[in-house]
């Protein structure tokens, strides 16, 4: 008994039929395994039904008998995905039972002779492996037999996954473009019905336009939005629109709007016309955005930086400025003006070709670092000048930092200061010319008191005092004259440690000083570098004769202390022969000392003998070691 579905088919027509597919494996199913029975036992009807499935472009499933068992056509077994071909032949609720309950009730409605159309129906299937959200379109009808009762159920499926999930995103870009809007001020739409000249638009855009919300909800001609377009951007905007709708190229147009209280406002304006199959346009939707408020803070940052480039042109120094990075990337006329380079030649790292090669690598080292830290910059280097000849300049630069203190830029100055320089040299060769000259003075006078002992024996031992008081007042004119960066003392020519220091250096042993300062610092002038190099000069000379220098172990320890106007100086012998008698005589030595504290310092001096040895406290005035700048300079009061 033949089994096609085509039993008279010839050869040819067969083989051209079963290059289907699912109509091949319908042929050559074995449904007598099944409830259905051989296809020749089918009704009529049903075989009819499967052979217009089986032509069918469309998914079409059979549920045959009171089973449903599954005959579907080739874009059914598709949508089946992996699920087919096992489930080809088999009972509806076996082949899908995540769904048996929906199918059962399905087959039971075509018995029923019921038919049913669903749109959107979603259910969940395992067509890939794993169980996923699906949304078709079903239609359910009975199919009869020849004794008119219901023999199955047919169903033609239209899966609308992809259209219900698009729908679904529209819906929730569509929710949050209208939550956006909804708590924007600045943000209108509009939408024209270009061929009835209607637009309808939103609260926010009809406001903008002075337009009452209400009848532009409604609809109102596009001539009242365009009359609120400020007059002298009306013709423009115009143009804008018509070739916009003429072209359906996108729109964007930035104008002015006047208000009913006269007061202007900026606009954005963008949309895209939507054209008909022949090319005219139909819709015009958009969206307008009010700009005002930025447009005010742009002609407000432009006027200060008009500001800042007219003041910082007019300073006398040269003025840039950098990135966070360093990336130079501004400077003002008087730059251009003392380089005579080309403008922007000098961004970036463009100005390290600037600086004399000699101090390229140190203002790199100090810039870098200030890069690093945070720290001011601040430098002196050589600037090539537009005659070709190397200028000293005064480089500085401070950090402009956020609310963050995070560094957001560099501002910095360059300062000529050549002619300074060359001054501040000159002054340095008259200054040595004059220290030479009175130094000269001191050689002359201690030579004349040499001279004076040899012919008057009898006056040597005062004389070599005299000699050696001289030398201590010698040390102290070289140690606080003016100084230049070249001759200045390791350490600060103002420090009274630094004094005592080299005073005290000749009294050393083995290479190694026997003095230790302690305690505070003082800062002093050359009005007070004399007394007080008299008074260590006499305590020296004496521990080296009596006191504590005059053994190997002695040692001399100096304590300074300053508080509010005062400050304290402590000398004290340690290691020395010890003193077996009271206050001793005074002496001419002890008469300079209390002169040159007590006198010119002003202060009190007060001698202690300790049976360790001396110790000496000396309380002087701030304002009598180092003078008022004022006063140095001899300005009066």
């Amino acid at each position: 008994m033949p089994k096609s579905l085509f039993p008279t088919a010839s050869p040819e027509t067969r083989a051209r039929l079963e290059q289907s597919p699912t109509l091949k494996l319908v042929n050559d199913f074995d449904w007598a395994a099944t409830p259905l029975g051989p296809i020749p036992e089918w009704p009529d009807s049903l075989k009819g039904a499967v052979r217009v499935i089986m032509a069918a472009s469309s998914p079409m499933v059979i549920l045959a008998g009171v089973r449903g068992i599954l005959i579907y056509n080739d874009a059914y077994a598709d949508f089946a995905g992996d699920r087919h071909p096992e489930i080809f032949g088999m009972a509806a609720e076996a082949a899908w039972p995540e769904v048996s309950d929906f199918n059962r009730d399905k087959i039971a409605m075509g018995f029923r002779g019921e038919a049913v159309t669903l749109r959107n129906q979603e259910l969940t299937l395992d067509r890939h492996g794993q169980l996923e959200m699906a949304w078709m379109d079903l239609q359910y009808s009975p199919i009869y037999g020849d004794d008119g009762l219901a023999i199955g159920t047919f169903c033609v499926v239209h899966e609308t996954t992809d259209a219900v999930l698009a729908e679904r995103a529209l819906a929730r870009s569509e929710e949050r473009l209208s939550l956006a809007l909804s708590g924007s001020n600045i943000v209108g739409t509009w939408d024209w019905d270009v061929l009835n000249n209607v637009v309808t638009a939103d609260d926010r855009f009809a406001l903008m336009f002075g337009i009452d919300p209400l009848r532009a909800g409604l609809g109102v001609e596009i001539e009242q939005f365009v009359g609120a377009i400020h007059p002298d951007d009306q013709p423009r905007v115009t143009e804008e629109i018509s070739t916009a709708l003429a072209t359906g190229a996108d729109y964007h147009s930035e104008y002015r709007l006047r208000g009913a209280d006269e007061v202007v406002r900026y606009v954005v304006a963008s949309g895209r016309a939507r054209l008909d199959a022949e090319g005219r346009a139909v819709r015009f939707p958009g969206v307008v955005v009010d700009i005002t408020a930025q447009r005010r803070i742009a002609e407000a940052l432009a006027e200060s930086e008009l500001r800042f480039r007219t003041l910082a042109d007019t300073m006398p120094q040269m003025v840039w400025s950098t990135l966070p990075d360093g990336f130079h990337d501004y400077y003002n006329a008087r730059w251009y003006e003392f380089t005579g380079v080309p403008i922007g030649s000098t961004d970036g790292e463009g100005w390290n070709g600037m600086f004399h090669p000699d101090d390229r690598e140190r203002a790199w080292t100090a810039w870098n670092h200030s890069l690093a830290t945070g720290e001011p910059y601040q430098i002196e280097y050589r600037l090539r000048h537009h005659t070709g000849e190397y200028r000293w300049t005064l480089g500085l630069a401070l950090p402009i930092r956020d609310s963050d203190g995070t560094i957001v830029r560099w501002f910095g100055t360059c300062t000529d200061i050549h002619a300074t320089k060359l001054a501040a040299e000159e002054r340095e060769l008259v200054a040595q010319e004059l220290s030479h000259r009175i130094k000269n003075i001191f050689a002359v006078l201690t030579g004349i008191i040499g001279l004076s002992a040899r012919s008057q024996p009898e006056i040597k031992p005062f004389a070599d005092q005299l000699r050696q008081r001289i030398f201590a007042l010698a040390e102290a004119h070289d140690f606080v004259r003016p100084h230049s960066q070249e001759s200045r003392p390791g350490e600060s020519q103002t420090s009274l440690r630094a004094l005592i220091s080299r005073l005290l250096t000749p009294y050393g042993q083995d290479g190694q000083s026997r003095f230790e300062f302690l305690g505070d610092d003082a800062e002093i002038d050359e009005g007070a570098a004399t007394p007080l190099a008299l008074l260590v000069h006499e305590l020296a000379t004496n521990a080296a004769k009596y006191g504590a220098l005059s053994t190997p172990e002695g040692r001399i320890v100096l304590t300074g202390a300053r508080n509010e106007d005062r400050y304290h100086l402590s000398w004290k012998e340690i290691g020395g022969p010890a003193i077996a008698t009271g206050d001793l005589p005074e002496g001419f030595g002890s008469r300079v000392i209390a002169l040159s504290v007590e006198g010119q310092l002003r202060g009190q001096l007060e001698r202690i003998w300790e049976l360790d040895g001396l110790r000496v406290e000396a309380i002087l005035p701030l304002e009598a070691l180092r003078r008022p700048a004022k006063l140095q300079s001899g300005e009066a009061g």
